[in-house]
């Protein structure tokens, strides 16, 4: 069983006298319902399930009177042995994005407070035409990614406390011991292969076999296809399959801006902004904006229309390119996608930690991957796939900008030239 750190969440979210409907929402696949049934089991006295997507009947349910005392009578006619005790039960609705009105219920619920509510699905908030009232200011929300580096460690026997020890030499800014660096980079490649998908992660512990996990990938990504064919409305179909299928080659170039161009030749941000917004929507990818100039703040400093795209999920991504790709991932030679590939895992853990991404890039010869505030300043961040690369852009960029702090993160172990500070790449996650 994987420990997913969104339990705790649950836990704080339960404890809370005056909690709202809880609404989670994420990719497909990234273990939502799987956690939130454990939660529920181990909670609460009373537990009610209703899937939309497995049993369509259940949304008759809130075809009528949305008040809750109908409500309680509906559940019980329809869900076989469903038991409402007041203040010990747990009402999920998963794949809630099938039942617009039930979202507009959470509301209700929230109001009369008999018993907790969580919402989970896929794609929410794509259908917002259908939704005839969204219960604005009585919902909670949290966003479930895959697993992160640390949950990876956690999946691999690889204790807190191991965790810890690594994080000490990051504090205090040392040189790690060699076979505690080398064991923590391989596993890092591990993770860049293996992806943070709960299904891939827990056959890879269980049997490590990369060939099993490349099925696998394949089959999530099969699924990402057939999503895109269901939820996506009329040309739209097209247009978003195409832009999710056109991402590994715009991480292959050196200039890694978005260009519709390459999505279909005749392509348009007036034709597929629409369909690149609907794989963000649907959990799928994250956008990088360029900054205008590299200076606090930084949502003020972007660009929106200039910006490069990451997979979410960089074992997703890897299955995505040629076959070969992870052993070419674990023995350091993946020419042209390397740097793309360790680029789109810092993004990944950037993202689950919270943070907006952005980069700086002028004109095309000078390319920093990411800003970030970090310790109160901006922070340039550089990515390197090889450990004794050179930073040209990081330290022209640092001193045309006056940027008081720069790192690199590389597969070498930690060093510091004059403010560019060089940390493993597996110390993405201390940040």
């Amino acid at each position: 069983m994987l420990k997913r750190k969104i339990y705790q969440s649950l836990i704080e979210w339960k404890n809370n006298p005056d909690k709202m409907c809880l609404v989670i929402k994420g990719a497909r696949q990234v273990g939502k319902t799987f956690i939130i049934n454990q939660f529920a089991q181990e909670n609460y006295q009373n537990y009610i399930y209703m899937n939309f997507d497995e049993n369509p009947g259940y949304k008759a349910i809130f075809d009528g009177d949305l008040d809750v005392e109908n409500l309680i009578k509906q559940i019980s006619l329809r869900v076989p042995k469903a038991s409402i005790i007041p203040h010990k039960t747990l009402l999920f609705l998963d794949e809630i994005q099938n039942c617009p009105n039930a979202r507009t219920a959470l509301k209700f619920l929230a109001i009369d407070k008999r018993f907790d509510v969580i919402a989970s699905g896929s794609l929410l908030g794509i259908n917002y035409k259908e939704v005839a009232s969204f219960p604005v200011g009585y919902t909670e929300q949290i966003e479930m990614y895959s697993l992160d580096f640390e949950e990876f460690l956690w999946a691999n026997g690889i204790s807190e406390q191991s965790i810890l020890d690594v994080q000490e030499y990051f504090n205090k800014k040392e040189v790690v011991p060699t076979a505690m660096h080398e064991k923590m980079i391989s596993l890092f490649k591990e993770y860049i292969v293996v992806g943070g998908m709960p299904r891939v992660v827990n056959n890879f512990v269980n049997y490590h076999n990369f060939a099993e996990v490349l099925k696998i990938q394949k089959a999530i990504i099969n699924d990402y296809l057939d999503d895109i064919a269901k939820y996506a409305e009329g040309t739209e179909k097209a247009k978003a399959r195409a832009c999710f299928l056109s991402i590994p080659k715009h991480l292959a170039r050196d200039y890694k801006k978005f260009r519709y161009s390459l999505v279909v030749p005749s392509g348009s941000s007036r034709k597929y902004a629409g369909s690149l917004m609907w794989l963000y929507d649907a959990g799928i990818i994250n956008f990088c904006y360029n900054l205008e100039i590299p200076q606090l703040p930084l949502e003020g400093n972007a660009k929106s229309d200039v910006f490069k795209v990451y997979m979410k999920d960089t074992g997703l991504l890897l299955a995505m390119l040629d076959d070969g790709s992870q052993e070419d991932i674990i023995d350091g030679n993946l020419g042209i996608y390397k740097g793309a590939i360790y680029e789109n895992i810092i993004a990944d853990i950037f993202t689950k930690k919270g943070k907006k991404l952005y980069y700086f890039e002028y004109n095309s010869t000078l390319e920093v991957d990411f800003f970030i505030r970090y310790d109160r300043v901006i922070t340039a961040i550089e990515v390197k796939s090889a450990g004794n690369s050179k930073s040209k852009s990081l330290e022209t960029v640092m001193d045309k900008y006056k940027v008081p702090k720069g790192i690199k993160f590389a597969p070498s172990n930690y060093g510091k030239k004059d403010e560019i500070e060089i940390y493993p790449i597996y110390m993405a996650m201390f940040l």
